[in-house]
């Protein structure tokens, strides 16, 4: 029996509870066990062992070590008790000298690519990922540029790593036939290394910018969002950009497909979802020409050096003033 480590999920999903997520069909014939604090859509409570609250992001650095000790400490009793023969966590953390078999997903090193020496996640890739790796019986990671990371950084065998890209929900995203806005979209936390702060930057400078706005959708970050908002304070454009908080499902397929284009210039990325997300409803996508971002995009989107401001602002003003382009990214039996 599959037992499957959901833990870590929030109610309001992003980035690597949405991957999970989006598995949960796949995984149903397998007939797993899920760990999660709350209720599972399409789940039935019996195959939903519960797990304390308080354990996620959501609840910060105090809800990781939180999480971190559970998974030491009570997951291996819940996994002998379930009578499961292996254990699944979509990201990288599982009991470690346990002798519990386990596989892992691996989404990025991102923490070891920004150097912030005491910050928790680098200081859980550098010294804790190395162990939960060496014993994992195998590493699933969502990009060829992830692997190469895992390699490069932490010394992965290559046999044990098995680059699986992902895909978006397609009975979620796509083509609504609605009219375009006049807003650039950017989707996602707002961390330092997903660039908004040069997109914010790029967009004061575009020479048309009185006829768009700058959409900023995530969750609020109480440190980083204030720090945003005054950047757009002090270029004077704070009236045209719009920082909004995690939208539904429903709503955010309604803004992406209104967009005038998705701009995902992030500086690093293990994947980039949106990205697919967004060319599934037909809205035009601008993003880096680094890491697994080109892998995902291939040559249907615009790329640009998320270093340089410059550039960021001119495949927004072309998107902007070039309808025949934004008319290219239509779905394609809409298009031809």
């Amino acid at each position: 029996m599959l037992l499957v480590n959901l833990a870590y999920c929030l109610p309001q999903p992003t980035g690597t509870t949405t991957y999970a997520l989006n598995l949960l069909p796949y995984l149903h014939p397998l007939q797993p066990r899920y760990l999660t604090s709350h209720p599972l859509p399409g789940i039935a409570d019996s195959a939903q062992p519960t797990v304390p609250p308080g354990m996620t992001a959501a609840h910060g650095l105090r809800g990781h070590l939180k999480r971190l000790w559970w998974t030491q400490t009570q997951l291996p009793r819940l996994y002998r008790q379930s009578q499961a023969s292996l254990l699944f966590s979509p990201i990288p953390e599982a009991p470690l000298g346990q002798g519990i078999p386990y596989v892992v997903t691996v989404h990025d090193l991102i923490p070891l690519r920004f150097y912030r020496p005491w910050a928790p996640l680098r200081l859980y890739s550098r010294y804790c990922l190395p162990h939960i790796l060496a014993q994992a019986r195998h590493v699933i990671c969502n990009s060829t540029a992830t692997a190469n990371d895992l390699m490069q950084f932490l010394d992965c065998p290559s046999d044990r790593l098995s680059p699986i890209p992902l895909a978006h929900d397609e009975t979620r995203f796509c083509w609504l036939e609605l009219p375009t806005g006049n807003y650039f979209l950017c989707l996602g936390r707002c961390a330092p290394y997903k660039n908004w702060s040069r997109v914010i930057a790029a967009f004061a400078q575009l020479p048309s910018r009185a006829d768009y706005e700058l959409w900023l959708v995530g969750p609020y970050h109480p440190r980083d969002t204030p720090r945003l908002q005054a950047q757009t304070e002090a270029l004077g454009i704070s009236n045209q950009v719009r920082v909004l908080n995690f939208l539904p499902d429903e709503q955010l397929v309604t803004v992406l497909n209104q967009a005038l284009a998705l701009v995902f210039p992030s500086l690093w990325e293990g994947f980039g979802l949106p990205i697919l997300e967004a060319m599934a409803c037909g809205t035009p996508v601008i993003t880096a020409n680094l890491a697994s971002m080109p892998e995902v995009a291939g040559d249907a989107a615009l790329l640009v050096d998320p270093y340089q401001v410059n550039e960021i602002a001119a495949a927004m003003e072309q998107v902007g003033r070039d309808e025949a382009l934004r008319n290219t990214s239509a779905a394609p039996d809409l298009a031809a």
